[in-house]
């Protein structure tokens, strides 16, 4: 019997795999899975390649799978579960092993680095925060470096600076130079990750300070009732204001209009109720009550309209 054959065949490794659920018992059983040799990889992965064996790619995969864990142990410091971060990580590894051409002169384990890391970063962006953080190439270096970097600029710095959070004009240089980005850009990151989320909608609808931007972002000037609420009003200030003064008398239409129509080039009103009253020769009560019975007449003529 082949070596390669028998080092992985002489008891089923899968069986030997627990779920994530016990993340210890995990962790513990991928450590005890065996090894590849340099020349029993390049027969699975030929056999990947040329046959489409995927009881080759499980061995593949298998002997890799302490690799992947290895790996998101360097990605805990993002407070995200270490068993969400190793199989994201094991999505990498199948993506790599797929991918794997046994002829380059390369082993398994340097290549799948790459696709390990980058669905681990994947995740983390997306999960990281409710709003993504870094869109382009340089954004991502830049979320995955800053931490790090301003961790042993912090570390090295003076007893006197060493409590400091923000980051200096010489630190903001110093990273820039490191990354090859703009200044600019690194002040940008920084900013985006020491702010936190803020949740739309109040956590507590009693509370006063559970005022949440929702209560300020809507915008219901397209809201359909306020579209229908708007055109009416613009109907009834416009030719419903003067199909209602037409139902009145002449001399009720004059009084509604000197005093709430009429307005003089200082921003004073029209004529007050005495000096109707003095005009046609009445009391300002009689006044006062042929305006309320001309609203009347308008408000009714109003909402036959409308």
């Amino acid at each position: 019997m082949n070596t390669a054959t028998h080092s992985l065949s002489v008891r089923d490794p899968w069986a030997l795999v627990p779920s994530l659920g016990n993340l210890d018992a995990y962790i513990s059983a991928v450590n005890r899975l065996p090894m590849l040799t340099q020349d029993e990889e390049k027969l699975f992965a030929h056999r990947l390649r040329d046959e489409a064996d995927v009881a080759s790619a499980g061995k593949l995969v298998l002997s890799h799978l302490r690799l992947v864990v290895s790996i998101s142990r360097q990605y805990l410091g993002y407070g995200l579960p270490h068993g969400d971060l190793i199989q994201e990580g094991n999505i990498g590894l199948m993506k790599a092993v797929k991918r794997f051409d046994p002829d380059q002169g390369v082993r398994l384990v340097s290549y799948a680095l790459h696709w390990i890391k980058a669905e681990i970063h994947e995740y983390i962006l997306r999960n990281w925060r409710m709003v993504k953080l870094a869109t382009t190439k340089a954004q991502r270096k830049l979320f995955f470096n800053l931490r790090s970097m301003k961790q042993r600029l912090k570390s090295s710095a003076s007893d006197d600076n060493a409590h400091r959070n923000t980051l200096s004009s010489a630190d903001v240089a110093q990273m820039a130079a490191a990354l090859n980005v703009k200044p600019a850009e690194v002040i940008e990151m920084e900013t985006r990750l020491s702010g936190g989320d803020v949740a739309l909608d109040p956590q507590n609808d009693d509370s006063e300070e559970s005022y949440a931007p929702i209560a300020y972002l809507a915008d219901d000037s397209s809201e359909p009732t306020q579209v229908l609420e708007g055109r009416l009003r613009d109907a009834q200030s416009g030719e419903g204001l003067v199909q209602a003064l037409d139902v009145l008398d002449a001399r009720s239409r004059r009084i509604v209009e000197e005093r709430w129509l009429k307005v003089n080039d200082d921003n004073s009103g029209g004529m007050t109720l005495h000096d109707l009253a003095a005009e046609y020769g009445v009391s300002a009560e009689r006044i006062r009550q042929i305006e309320v019975a001309a609203m009347k007449k308008m408000r009714k003529a109003l909402e036959t309209a409308g």
